[in-house]
């Protein structure tokens, strides 16, 4: 009884938890502004990373070039002070050039990449190690004890703004670990804490340990702090090259996690539309942006050629990591408490020890506000501004689509008043909702009185796998009752499928409408909506009782040729194209006389609509705000449109002839 008393109570606490946050809108849009303000961060993160390490080693590269050439000139004064002069135009260059050829590539992918990069970091990882274990016994063999965490007490407890500061720089000693989320799209759990807790971790402590019991005994050398410092002489020409191939291995993991967030940003309509190149056929999270990449790099070009100043760029990343850490600390506590369904002092009691510690980390970050740290500000007030306004601009196209769309019977209703004639055709109907008939569309039959005799609404949606057969891709129903010759069709792609590029694709939905009329009668039991029948289709061998293709062997043969080449490709023959617009015509199966009376109707009423011709609708939707609307919703629209403007088309199913194109604009005023 008493468990049960404690249990009912949990899912009581729970319960009112989240019924708190699904009734108040404030909730809402609250965890999405975290999302979206961590998100921006993760994209901070990924500019300033890479120029941080890749400059930090180039200048690591101009310290050893200087103590090597003062060494072989220590006989002309005059020429090492020239010398010396010449290197410190070195590191900004030399920078730049790496980070090109880092962003450069990234189109290979992360499986490619990490076959180049994994032997770099395994080398670079246990030469830090080996570093650190010789400058330990070297140096002070007693600093191992320094990680113990009384000496966090005794340097919380002599605080002062001058230490305070420094927390700032410390945060930059786990940099990268906020990004460890980006392998979870390529490794699996138990192989990433195996390797970070069995050989990362304790590679670096003893690389970190080093250089502790350097600086210990070298306060007044010059640089003393820099890692290039800590090197044994013989040693350095071997630091000079790994420093250099690790600078650019260490920022992959930040740039892989900002392709990652904006992917992931794109499917909850977050981000303006980029092209998103799957780079391997088993692994989901393994992507390529190019739009993204470019901008990556020249974001972080500028940071490096701008500042030249480590100290300030450090301060930059610093500041992005914390804010990152915190607000996955944040979100971390609401999945705690409402999808793990743990206790809600278990998800406070995390959010409280971790935020107040990642709490301190940030004020210590933003003491260095004027140092560097402000141009992080100006990366959050754009991106964050991009992401809103799209969020905005969609979710209220996507509540005018909702509001205005109608239903079925009012297209049946109305026909008669207005006067509507069927023409003869197949009017396919492209659309996001999956119910009801889109209102671009009732607009359009509104002010022009005639639709065509069939009519098939398509909608498209992805699905995490690679492929989806293609027994399982198309889902069709029926809208209305069989007089209307209404149909939906949904299809279901994977993140490696290019069904919208096969020049059959229109034959495809009518064979897999061919064969819903052909089983909807006998197969009840796989219907899965109560207000549209809608079957999973496409079993091309339907005992003979699906449509059948006259030319189906020449347009196999078709796509085949197309699947290989580019969906625009100017350099194919005349003849070619021709092939590729083939039309195929349709016939009824030998058995078509057994076949129910109704049933082989509905066909030949689809064979006669498809060779009438077809046509195809598309909604394109302008947003204009109301007069006496306020700043902000102004401002968010105008962001919107010019990103709508600026960035790629929206996806279209096929490459629709323009003769057969017809969009229907519609003016959304909010």
């Amino acid at each position: 009884m008493l468990y049960e008393e404690r249990s009912s109570s949990k899912i009581i606490a729970d319960s009112r938890a989240r019924r708190a946050i699904e009734k108040h809108k404030i909730c809402h849009y609250l965890i999405l502004f975290l999302a979206l303000f961590g998100s921006c961060m993760t994209i901070g993160d990924a500019v300033l990373t890479p120029a941080l390490s890749v400059y930090s080693a180039s200048t690591g590269v101009q310290r050893s070039l200087s103590d090597i050439l003062s060494d072989i000139l220590a006989s002309s004064p005059d020429t090492q002070d020239s010398v010396s002069k010449a290197l410190r135009y070195v590191p900004v260059p030399s920078a730049c050039v790496i980070l090109v050829g880092l962003f450069m590539l990234q189109h290979y992918g992360t499986r490619k990449i990490g076959i180049i990069f994994a032997p770099i970091i395994a080398a670079w990882l246990l030469f830090a190690a080996a570093v650190g274990t010789y400058n330990v016994f070297h140096w002070d063999v007693k600093i191992i004890y320094k990680t113990s965490p009384v000496y966090i007490y005794k340097f919380i407890r002599n605080i002062d703004i001058h230490r305070w500061r420094l927390l700032g720089s410390v945060i930059l000693c786990v940099a990268g670990s906020e990004a460890m989320f980006a392998d979870l799209g390529h490794f699996s759990k138990k192989s990433i804490k195996i390797t970070f807790i069995c050989l990362i971790y304790p590679l670096l402590l003893l690389c970190y340990a080093g250089q502790a019991a350097y600086i210990s005994k070298n306060l007044t050398a010059q640089d003393f702090n820099h890692l290039s410092q800590s090197m044994p002489r013989h040693c350095k020409h071997l630091f000079i090259v790994l420093s250099l191939l690790s600078s650019a291995v260490g920022s992959q993991a930040t740039i892989t996690a900002c392709f990652s967030i904006i992917n992931q940003c794109l499917a909850l309509n977050c981000f303006p539309r980029v092209k998103v190149i799957h780079t391997s056929k088993t692994i989901h999270g393994q992507i390529y942006i190019p739009d993204v990449n470019w901008l990556l790099m020249i974001f972080s070009l500028t940071v490096t050629v701008g500042f030249r100043d480590i100290v300030k760029i450090g301060n930059a990343t610093a500041l992005a990591i914390i804010c990152g850490m915190l607000v996955t600390t944040s979100l971390m506590s609401l999945i705690i408490a409402l999808y793990w369904e743990k206790n809600l002092m278990v998800s406070a009691c995390f959010l409280v020890c971790f935020g107040f510690l990642e709490a301190a980390y940030l004020s210590a970050c933003l003491l260095q506000f004027h140092k560097g740290a402000w141009y992080l500000v100006v990366l959050l007030a754009v991106s964050m501004t991009i992401m809103l306004s799209w969020h905005y601009g969609n979710m209220k196209k996507y509540e005018f689509d909702l509001q205005n769309k109608v239903s079925t019977e009012w297209l049946i209703d109305i026909s008669p008043g207005l006067g509507i004639s069927r023409v003869p055709g197949i009017g396919f109907i492209y659309t996001d909702i999956v119910a009801g008939i889109p209102a671009f569309f009732s607009h359009f039959i509104t002010n022009l009185p005639a639709f065509h005799q069939v009519l098939i609404l398509v909608s498209f949606k992805s699905i995490p796998v690679p492929y989806v057969p293609e027994s399982e891709r198309y889902l069709i129903g029926r809208v209305g009752p069989k007089d209307c010759k209404i149909y939906r069709c949904i299809v279901r792609s994977g993140y490696c499928d290019h069904i919208r590029d096969t020049g059959d694709f229109e034959e495809q939905i009518i064979r897999s409408i061919g064969e819903f009329i052909s089983i909807e009668q006998n197969d009840i039991e796989s219907m899965v909506s109560p207000d549209e029948r809608m079957i999973v289709v496409g079993n091309s061998a339907l005992d003979g009782n699906a449509l059948v293709p006259l030319d189906e062997v020449d347009s196999c043969m078709s796509v085949n040729n197309e699947s290989q080449i580019s969906p625009v490709d100017d350099t194919l023959s005349s003849s070619n194209r021709v092939n590729r617009r083939k039309k195929v015509r349709f016939m009824l199966p030998d058995n078509s006389p057994k076949m129910q009376v109704s049933v082989r109707k509905e066909l030949l009423e689809l064979i006669d609509a498809r060779e009438s011709g077809s046509a195809y609708f598309l909604g394109q939707s302008h947003l204009v705000v109301r007069d006496g609307s306020n700043f902000l919703k102004r401002f968010l629209i105008m962001v919107y449109r010019f990103s709508e403007k600026n960035c790629r088309e929206s996806p279209v199913a096929l490459k629709i002839p323009h003769a057969a194109l017809v969009e229907v604009g519609m003016v959304c005023t909010i």
